[in-house]
């Protein structure tokens, strides 16, 4: 991936490869332009890489039409950022139910929605609105506002980055959860290599590359 800033070239990510296996929990760390941020955004979806390519459950995002990529990421893959970025006048229900409506093409699945609640500890807070809620809880209900659809993709963008250590633990406890009972495919991207173990792999970057790929020690 190469920006353009002025007349310089800047390369953000440099010749990665590497492969995540439905069902894997994988952890990307690295410090601050390490270039984990813009790969998680192009798996995502949400950039387009200028060059190679980015295959989805046997579609590369990197070859369709915006359009096109959009729909995929609608339909495959979900995203939590750091920000829980909830509707404020909405309960905890009512931001999973908007979520439903803009994602769904086969419509609501109540069952689906009560599992996902009963995984995250929600189901006490279904009626509460964000303000109402902790930091850990807003972040679960991101969490299963991402899943609402079941993507084949879970990717997390320093889940814990907002959260004191309590509600860290409790949220990377909900993704191994989400991981091993659901068989969740995650992604999760974070500089704390404490979060980072709780993935069953970590890839090492820096500098646009990566320099290490290895099963973690927990796992």
């Amino acid at each position: 991936m190469v920006y353009k800033v002025g007349r310089v070239a800047v390369r953000a990510l440099d010749g990665l490869n590497f492969t995540v296996r439905q069902g894997e929990f994988v952890s990307i760390i690295g410090q601050s332009g390490s270039g984990k941020s813009t790969l998680l955004h192009i798996l995502g979806g949400l950039l387009r890489p200028t060059s190679g390519s980015v295959m989805i459950d046997g579609q590369d995002l990197a070859a369709v039409s915006d359009q096109q990529r959009t729909a995929i990421r609608r339909q495959s893959i979900g995203i939590v950022f750091q920000r829980f970025n909830l509707f404020p006048t909405l309960s905890a229900e009512g931001n999973l139910r908007l979520a439903e409506r803009i994602r769904s093409i086969n419509g609501s699945d109540p069952s689906h929605r009560r599992e996902l609640l009963r995984l995250l500890n929600l189901e006490e807070r279904l009626h509460h609105k964000p303000l109402e809620l902790s930091g850990g809880e807003q972040q679960r209900v991101a969490v299963a506002r991402a899943l609402i659809n079941r993507p084949k993709l879970l990717l997390a963008d320093e889940p814990t980055g907002n959260l004191d250590s309590e509600n860290s633990q409790i949220v990377l406890g909900m993704l191994q959860r989400l991981n091993k009972e659901l068989r969740q495919t995650v992604i999760m991207i974070t500089h704390n290599p404490e979060a980072a173990a709780v993935g069953s792999r970590i890839i090492s970057m820096r500098d646009g590359k990566i320099i290490a790929d290895h099963p973690s020690r927990t796992s």
